[in-house]
This record gives C-alpha cells, sequence and structure tokens, in this order.
C-alpha cells in the first residue's frame, strides 16, 4: 500500500488553501430579492455578510488552516477552504428587514426591496 501511495503524485485538492466563489443564484420576488448559495460543510459563525453600495458580500471559511503534511497521513484531501463572493443587487434593496438563513450548506438570504423612485414632477412656485 506504501509504495503504491508514493508512486502516485499527491492528491491534494487542488483548491486547498484558495478563495472560492460560491454558486449562487438571485431571485427578484415581488417586494424582495432572493439570494441563495451553496456553502456545503460550513457552519454559521464562520460566516460573515454585509451590504456594501449595491453588493451583497458573502465571507466563508471552512477548516482550520494547518501545515498538512502530518505524520500518518497517506493523502489529505479534505483542508482548509475560503469563500467569498460579491454579488450585485438591483437598485432598492436594504437592509431593515433582511434575514439569512444556512441550513444544509445551502445560505439563503432575503432582502426588502422598496420601491425605486424613477421620475417625479416638481412643481415650480
Amino acid at each position: 500500500m506504501e509504495q503504491m501511495m508514493r508512486t502516485f503524485p499527491a492528491l491534494e485538492s487542488r483548491y486547498a488553501g484558495e478563495t472560492l466563489a460560491p454558486l449562487t443564484d438571485v431571485a427578484e420576488e415581488d417586494n424582495k430579492v432572493i439570494v441563495t448559495t451553496d456553502l456545503p460543510g460550513i457552519d454559521r459563525e464562520n460566516v460573515e455578510l454585509s451590504l456594501k453600495e449595491n453588493f451583497l458580500v458573502i465571507s466563508a471559511s471552512k477548516g482550520k488552516e494547518e501545515e498538512t503534511e502530518k505524520e500518518g497521513y497517506l493523502r489529505k484531501e479534505r483542508s482548509f477552504m475560503r469563500y467569498y463572493r460579491e454579488i450585485p443587487l438591483p437598485e432598492g434593496v436594504t437592509e431593515e428587514g433582511a434575514t439569512a438563513q444556512l441550513k444544509n450548506g445551502v445560505l439563503t438570504v432575503t432582502m426588502p426591496k422598496t420601491k425605486v423612485l424613477t421620475e417625479k414632477r416638481i412643481q415650480i412656485e
């Protein structure tokens, strides 16, 4: 077994330690915008959400940053992962009343959307 493992190059995940952009869907319904993002294996305390201008910023991490060459490992594919994504939002999205839920590796963020004022007449006095 040991000889077989030496025959193959290291099989560590090609994404280990990199920052990945999680897969995301953005839907608009009536007066709200719903953002759904895959964050497999992420605990809620390792997720940060913020609204920056017209962007929803998602930052998350999984695992611990540590040296991967520990004694006893024949293969180590699970490692520290970072996720980061800035999602553009339509005009009128507000953080007031926004909710976020992380369930079974899927993050769902629901944000209210106010009516965008496109034109308003101004009376001359």
